[in-house]
């Protein structure tokens, strides 16, 4: 058998316009924070978030959004929601330098973004 190893050892990739991070959201999580990196089952990567607003009419995602604009220090408007609307494993789409926004990932996430 021939296992795969996963395309990315951090649960986000560089774009040519900026930033596609893998985000496993937490509705209903008592508060909103990103909690770290962690690797699912299927050795896929994924950032840990968690959000209050329940997951109904996009609240949840809506909230999601706000939290990693907020991260990031950017614009609600350069973070999208590129796959994911209905599931709890989300691709989120952030516009603008991809190098300079990972940095910034990378000290959000701290240590657990290494694998």
């Amino acid at each position: 058998m021939i296992r795969r190893k996963p395309d990315c050892a951090k649960p986000w990739t560089l774009v040519a316009d900026g930033l596609v991070v893998a985000v496993r959201l937490t509705p209903k999580g008592g508060r909103d924070a990103i909690d770290g990196a962690e690797q699912l089952a299927d050795g896929s990567r994924v950032l840990k978030v968690r959000v209050r607003a329940a997951p109904n009419e996009g609240a949840a995602n809506a909230a999601l959004i706000k939290l990693i604009a907020a991260a990031l220090d950017t614009a609600p408007r350069n973070v999208s929601l590129a796959t994911g609307a209905t599931a709890r494993v989300k691709r989120i789409k952030i516009a603008g330098d991809g190098a300079v926004l990972a940095a910034m990932l990378e000290k959000v996430v701290g240590q657990d973004a290494r694998p």
